[in-house]
């Protein structure tokens, strides 16, 4: 095994001048026998697919490098799972930013501090959400504002579709009934596809949900998609308006998918899994994979990590308290 120490020797031998690129110290052989990423939700899922994704490209950080499920809670229990972990680079978890910038405000105890029992180690992939209407919406509402206008006219129909309360999906929803004046009733689902279903069949009027939910159904011509809250438009429905773009610049917001581990572990440790997991972003089979749910790659400094997840926390505040969101226990 290669280590700081065997480097410093070199030094001593004048070798010290040749400094390795980053990627070669990456490609560094194991420095444990096995590693694990956690994932708070079922298999089969998103995060889930992203974290294989990654793990299939970083088979040289450990000799048995698996992908471990650990659903429930919203992801809360594999976040504990972390919390109790040995803190030596074999565990991390790849988890959606809610659950560390936004879950603080949505629920009055966690069994995990956001930003004293894991350390940041790079974000991974971001992408924004996607405005969809369904058939229960006249097809001569074809922008966000005819769709406001449509709302309220129709109160009582005025309906959209999450995966549930307390997410930033939620809170986009609310957030616009809020700037705009209208009555907007919240639908919450176990997951995006039972929403989406219900969009399809005409039992609510909206869904707002990352891109990869609706993308095929709008395509199709089955949905209407009205704006993305990305900062720019995606290359995947180059027609559709930002957020931004329809008048609502407040509402701008992404979601990023970012890798932590336990607090405690170490510089060493958390600095070589950095530069492996962006060196795995740069394989085609992850570019292809994130390509087809729409996602975006987005790897970071461990500092720019560091100060993004900062930001979002900052950002949320304001926005639950506004919408009057009680805390969950």
């Amino acid at each position: 095994m290669f280590t700081r120490r065997d480097f410093l020797a070199m030094g001593a031998t004048g070798l010290a001048s040749i400094a390795p690129a980053p990627w070669q110290t990456a490609r560094s052989h194991a420095i444990r026998n096995s590693a694990r990423m956690l994932v708070g939700f079922s298999a089969g899922g998103s995060v889930d697919f992203v974290a294989r994704l990654l793990v299939n490209e970083m088979r040289t950080y450990a000799p048995s490098f698996i992908v471990e499920n650990r659903p429930g809670a919203t992801g809360r229990i594999a976040m504990d799972a972390l919390k109790n972990s040995t803190a030596d680079g074999s565990a991390m978890i790849l988890t959606p930013a809610s659950i560390i910038t936004l879950f603080p405000y949505i629920y009055k105890s966690l069994n995990y501090d956001a930003f004293h029992d894991v350390i940041p180690v790079t974000s991974v992939c971001s992408f924004p959400y996607l405005f969809s209407i369904g058939p229960m919406v006249p097809g001569d509402v074809k922008t966000l504002a005819d769709f406001i206008g449509w709302c309220r006219a129709n109160p009582s129909k005025a309906t959209f579709g999450t995966p549930g309360p307390g997410s930033p999906l939620h809170f986009t929803g609310l957030m616009l009934a809020r700037i705009a004046q209208f009555e907007f009733t919240h639908v919450p689902y176990q997951g995006g596809p039972p929403a989406v279903q219900n969009l399809l069949g005409g039992q609510i009027a909206a869904t707002i949900l990352p891109v990869d939910n609706t993308l095929a159904y709008v395509k199709s011509g089955n949905l209407r998609a009205l704006v993305t809250t990305g900062p720019q438009r995606t290359a995947l429905l180059a027609d559709v308006p930002t957020i931004k773009e329809a008048g609502f610049p407040a509402l701008e917001a992404t979601e990023w998918f970012g890798v932590f581990v336990p607090a405690k572990t170490p510089e060493e440790a958390v600095d070589h899994l950095n530069v492996m997991i962006r060196e795995a972003l740069t394989k085609a089979e992850v570019k292809a994979g994130l390509a087809k749910l729409a996602y975006e790659i987005a790897d970071t400094s461990r500092s720019d990590f560091d100060g993004m997840i900062k930001s979002d926390f900052e950002r949320w505040g304001p926005i639950v308290r506004a919408t009057g969101f009680a805390p969950e226990n």
